[in-house]
């Protein structure tokens, strides 16, 4: 969430910089600060009440001393009126904090100075292209032909175990899905530093919170119940992505500055209630509700918030070179940008059986707004706690690296070749029906 002192000292600001995502966030500045006058008002009183009633009730004790005893009493009845009205103002407190706090969770970050002013997805500039579209002596086919000739996925059989927007891998794309996700963890691991991690698959609401998922998206993430206990609905989600547990693993943790850079890297299957609905897209593998996702997260020094986001893009970019897929990165303008970060680069791969780039990963850098959320703090050499940048980044997300890849390397007779890094791990050059 945002500083609330931030609030207090730059409301201004603070309003500008919401007005540039164009969702109307800045209107709820001058109510967070109205709860938060309430809460400051009542605070003072109540510690000035508390401060009068123990000086009265140590009067009490030395007019009981000296059998004053008529003027002990009505310090007495000084002290429970004062009690009496420090209950209320305790309460008071509370509620306009947490009237507050709500509002703050609800407000998203700021975005970062160098981020683009715009309002959609069209604004977005492009920063640079790798590599070249790939190009075709014969008519290709697209990653839905391609699947269902090798018998890669079965996609009739997903959706009538699960429903649409569901897949099964089958045989060599089985294979192929798994190749993928050892080959991210292992260039990671060994390459890049990171450390591997295996989160849960499911999670609690605090950590959906954490990063920012809740309360805004809550419509979108799909909640477990435990057997036939209905109030268990809802404190436990299947995760969005492995950035909800990985970045909360030191939540309301104090870190030593010596312990920074932290870099994880995670594997998990990601469910979105949301991807798949109705229209363009919906058949084959661009949209789906269950997918796999090598994620990477970073906890860094604000100082280095930056620097480290540019390596993160770099890590994510590797795995497409490597692959041999062509790509852009585009940095997200301020109406396009993720509700928990300050800056985001989104790679897109390029998909010649679709005629279109697809997302594959967004790379953010937070800054310390979720680190507020989770309370993660770290202590500096001259021993002040301080909150961290937290960063994260898909290294990458399938299905949509499996599209571009069967769609860039398939061969007129529809097979597919094997890019060269993956070979050891599916032990094949050429994917043949």
């Amino acid at each position: 969430m945002l500083d609330i002192k931030l609030l207090r000292d730059q409301a201004d600001q603070v309003r500008e910089r919401l007005a540039s995502r164009g969702a109307g966030d800045e209107a709820r500045v001058a109510e967070v600060l109205a709860f938060d006058e309430c809460r400051r008002v009542s605070l003072a009183e109540v510690e000035q009440l508390k401060a009068r009633r123990n000086a009265v009730s140590k009067e009490i004790g030395a007019l009981m001393a000296r059998k004053e005893l008529a003027e002990a009493e009505a310090r007495k009845a000084e002290v429970r009126a004062l009690g009496d009205r420090i209950v209320e103002l305790d309460k008071a407190v509370a509620e306009s904090g947490a009237a507050r706090d709500a509002l703050l969770l609800a407000i998203p970050n700021l975005p970062h100075a160098s981020v683009a002013l715009g309002k959609t997805a069209e604004d977005n500039p492009e920063i640079r292209r790798w590599g070249a579209p790939a190009s075709f002596a014969f008519k290709a086919r697209n990653h839905v032909e391609l699947c269902e000739r090798l018998q890669l996925v079965d996609f009739a059989r997903g959706a009538k175990l699960s429903g649409s927007g569901f897949l099964l891998y089958t045989g060599w794309g089985a294979r192929l899905e798994r190749a993928l996700v050892n080959f991210l963890l292992d260039l990671h691991t060994r390459e890049h530093g990171y450390r591997e991690v295996a989160p849960p698959y499911i999670v609690g609401e605090h950590c959906m919170v954490g990063v920012g998922q809740f309360p805004k998206f809550r419509d979108q993430a799909y909640a477990v119940q435990e057997g036939n206990d209905a109030t268990t609905m809802g404190k436990l989600y299947l995760l969005p992505t492995a950035e909800a547990p990985v970045a909360n693993i030191h939540r309301e943790e104090i870190l030593a500055e010596k312990q920074l850079p932290v870099r994880y890297v995670a594997y998990s299957p990601c469910f979105r209630a949301e991807a798949g609905a109705a229209g363009l897209g919906t058949r084959g593998m661009i949209r789906v509700h269950q997918f796999d996702k090598v994620e990477l997260i970073k906890v860094v020094a604000p100082e280095a918030g930056y620097e480290e986001l540019e390596s993160l893009v770099g890590n994510a970019e590797k795995v497409l070179q490597l692959l041999g897929l062509h790509y852009r990165v585009i940095n997200l303008c301020t109406g396009d940008m993720g509700f928990a970060s300050a800056k985001t680069y989104d790679i897109e791969v390029w998909a010649p059986g679709q005629g279109q780039f697809l997302e594959v990963s967004s790379c953010s850098n937070c800054e310390d707004y979720q680190a507020r959320r989770m309370n993660l703090r770290y202590k500096t050499e001259d021993g002040a706690n301080r909150f961290p940048h937290i960063l994260n980044g898909s290294g990458t997300a399938l299905a949509r690296l499996f599209v571009a890849l069967v769609e860039t390397h398939q061969q007129e007779d529809g097979s597919v070749v094997v890019p060269e890094p993956l070979r050891p791990y599916l032990g094949t050059d050429v994917i043949r029906g």
